[in-house]
């Protein structure tokens, strides 16, 4: 799940995007509503949710939500603002927020946010996935083999488990380099340019070890299919 959180406050910016990235979120983080505006212009695509910043340099998360919803675009948005008026609750939600949160907030709650917008999203993807006997809990970040027995825990990394995550949001489906790049690297990152192959080869070699070793298919020109 990749969100753009927009925050000019460096540090709870760098709080908000280190607790995201520690839930195995892709997160770019932006300062100015103008640079989120380019962001979202881009590849909208490419995000599952919005967090917001109210105040913002540029334009505001108001005027944010506004340039979504007149270009109708559905993309669910988390207004943070520190304005916890009844009446600036009202204009948030007008504009197009699906959620309001107060500033200061704690972290655990803006996680339990974010899985309500996901719970309650058409366009968000569901919290478990499975194919075959391969099992995904997206809220409890763990990867298993269910059997008749008992579940078997494959022990990811959080890019291994992002990258499985993908995979199976995207069954028989061939992702090329670029498309898992631009999913679960942050802009900006710059990687090596083997970073896909190579991450992927460590996800095979974790599935091998629990007889799966053929799940991920290379394509050969084109790129990488999981296999139902």
């Amino acid at each position: 799940m990749r969100i753009l959180l927009v925050e000019d406050e460096p540090d709870l910016g760098k709080a908000i995007k280190r607790t995201l990235t520690q839930e195995a979120y892709v997160v770019d983080w932006v300062q100015s509503g103008d640079e989120a505006l380019t962001y979202l212009e881009h590849d909208l695509s490419l995000y599952t949710v919005g967090v917001f910043d109210w105040m913002l340099p540029g334009k505001s998360g108001i005027e944010l939500c506004n340039w979504l919803r007149s270009n109708r675009h559905a993309l669910p948005v988390l207004i943070l603002t520190a304005k916890d008026q009844i009446e600036d609750r009202i204009t948030g939600l007008d504009a197009g927020a699906d959620d309001y949160l107060v500033k200061p907030f704690s972290m655990d709650e803006l996680l339990a946010r974010l899985r309500a917008l996901r719970r309650r999203s058409p366009e968000i993807k569901p919290s478990k996935l499975q194919v075959g006997p391969l099992m995904l809990d997206c809220d409890r970040r763990i990867a298993f083999l269910n059997s008749s027995d008992a579940e078997e825990l494959i022990e990811l990394t959080q890019k291994e488990f992002q990258l499985l995550k993908y995979f199976m949001e995207h069954p028989n489906q061939i992702l090329t380099r670029d498309q898992v790049l631009n999913q679960l690297w942050e802009f900006g990152a710059e990687p090596n340019s083997n970073v896909v192959a190579a991450q992927i080869r460590l996800l095979r070699r974790k599935l091998a070890q629990h007889s799966c070793d053929d799940l991920i298919e290379t394509v050969y020109g084109m790129g990488y299919r999981l296999n139902t």
